[in-house]
């Protein structure tokens, strides 16, 4: 027990505990703008050993019965599992090693309470599949196995999953489909099944896959999958696996390698992060915006350069806002409102800088960034300095704390319904319901009540985020 005390603690003053305020440009040695410093969890807790030990892809897991949050970070040589509900005091909860050797890129994705990891140019990884529930009893540095090892791939550069139709789409995958996705039913975890591949296209890097909602009526409810080619974009239509559908192939100018976009939430934009530009042109961050409005016939609709001649990874979009791990740069947060402009279709809004040395165009720094925690706790992963967890400037505890004192929400876990009531003589004017991956999926407004019953019949188990008013959102959870 003591010995085991004693491990706890020096784990724990590993951590940077004490919340540090954005003051003067500055939190602790890290340049910032909007973004409050919760803790770190450098690299030498997150991974083993083995190798050269440096942080990598990043995801979250919100667990659907207790609500809290974690940060599934991906090293070299492993994959660490946080508990930051609490991100003054994360709680490292152990890892699990790879499968079969160690490289820079490693990836992981969430599906009902399922860790799905991949690994790139480690030789017979496969996938990892791994209970995330487990997490929930766990000790602090546990050793963790995986509960199931798909085979039918060996290294494979990313994981992409459509949580709408348990679908993981592997990609990057040495030998096979020349790189192209590889389908996976996930509907039962720990018994994929292979549903085939897609070669057509070459190589993926990376992809996002929707079940389409957008302005081109065509392909509502296909599944679309927009693929980051290297030398190119593809717009594909997976709905059959048997019988994919190319829709559309995009070019653009002073290409270096097409590496990672995303969707905005309406499904009209989307905003693609080239890996080599800045490297091979000698130009500052470039982010490019498409307007996918017709599938068949997507345009570039602006280009957006940052103040830095910094490396742009990784982005994701939540509401109006597209949150970029820009590697030397760190995190960046764009507003989007304008994503429509010829010009000025974004605006750089805040930062937290994980790499303070330089801005400069070099492989170190911010890895990826996950903004979609209901509690407003944004994790990075930086190949260097491991798991940071930020927040807006000032919201620790008072956001959560204004929207319970004017609002309750009961019950929460909800089954059929949950009623939102109002307090201290607020009113309820609007409502708005995201996915866990901050995708809008209802927009009530003009309610003009104070209280209003929520139907939840239909939702997928899971944890949802309600807004209430265009306050800050709370999460609740659809049993």
């Amino acid at each position: 027990m003591l010995k085991k005390f004693i491990l706890t603690a020096l784990l724990t003053s590993q951590f940077l505990t004490a919340q540090t305020f954005c003051k003067n440009g500055f939190a602790k040695e890290y340049p910032c703008k909007g973004f409050d410093l919760m803790s770190r969890i450098p690299v030498s807790v997150l991974a083993n050993t083995d190798g050269t030990p440096e942080g990598s892809d990043l995801w979250g897991w919100t667990d659907t019965t207790t609500g809290k949050e974690y940060a599934i970070a991906a090293m070299t040589n492993s994959t660490a599992f946080v508990d930051v509900t609490d991100p003054l005091n994360p709680l490292f909860l152990g890892r699990l090693d790879s499968n079969a050797g160690n490289n820079y890129w490693r990836d992981v994705k969430i599906y009902n309470d399922y860790a799905f990891i991949v690994a790139d140019n480690t030789g017979a990884h496969g996938m990892q599949v791994f209970d995330l529930k487990k997490l929930r009893t766990a000790n602090e540095n546990s050793t963790h196995t995986a509960d199931k090892i798909y085979t039918n791939v060996n290294s494979c550069h990313n994981i992409f999953i459509n949580e709408d139709t348990a679908i993981a789409y592997l990609v990057g995958c040495g030998g096979y489909y020349n790189g192209g996705p590889n389908f996976v039913d996930i509907s039962d975890p720990e018994n994929p099944i292979d549903l085939g591949g897609y070669a057509d296209e070459g190589y993926t890097h990376d992809a996002q896959v929707v079940t389409y909602n957008g302005p081109d009526t065509r392909y509502t409810g296909k599944e679309i999958f927009i693929g980051s080619n290297a030398t190119k974009v593809v717009i594909l239509d997976v709905t059959a696996k048997n019988n994919i559908q190319k829709i559309a192939s995009i070019n653009y100018e002073q290409l270096g390698y097409t590496h990672q976009g995303w969707f905005t939430e309406d499904q009209r934009y989307f905003i693609l992060g080239d890996e080599t530009d800045e490297k091979n042109f000698g130009m500052n961050t470039r982010t490019l915006i498409f307007d996918f409005n017709d599938l068949q016939n997507p345009i570039l609709s602006s280009t957006y350069l940052g103040t830095s001649a910094a490396i742009d990874h990784n982005g994701y979009v939540l509401g109006n806002e597209y949150y970029m791990a820009s590697y030397r740069a760190g995190l960046r947060v764009f507003d989007i409102t304008n994503i429509a402009n010829a010009s000025s279709a974004m605006k750089e809004i805040a930062y937290f800088d994980t790499y303070p040395a330089n801005n400069s165009t070099a492989f170190n720094g911010a890895w990826s960034v996950y903004p979609y925690f209901a509690s407003g706790n944004i994790i990075i992963n930086d190949i260097e300095r491991g798991l940071l967890v930020v927040r807006k400037s000032g919201t620790l505890g008072l956001d959560t704390k204004k929207l319970k004192s004017n609002f309750s929400i009961f019950p929460n876990p909800a089954a059929e319904k949950t009623t939102i009531t109002s307090t201290n003589n607020q009113i309820i004017r609007s409502i708005k319901i995201y996915s866990i991956l901050g995708k809008k999926l209802m927009d009530i407004k003009n309610i003009n009540q104070s209280k209003y019953v929520l139907e939840t019949k239909n939702f997928q188990r899971g944890v949802y985020l309600v807004q209430i008013n265009n306050m800050m959102m709370e999460k609740i959870v659809v049993q």
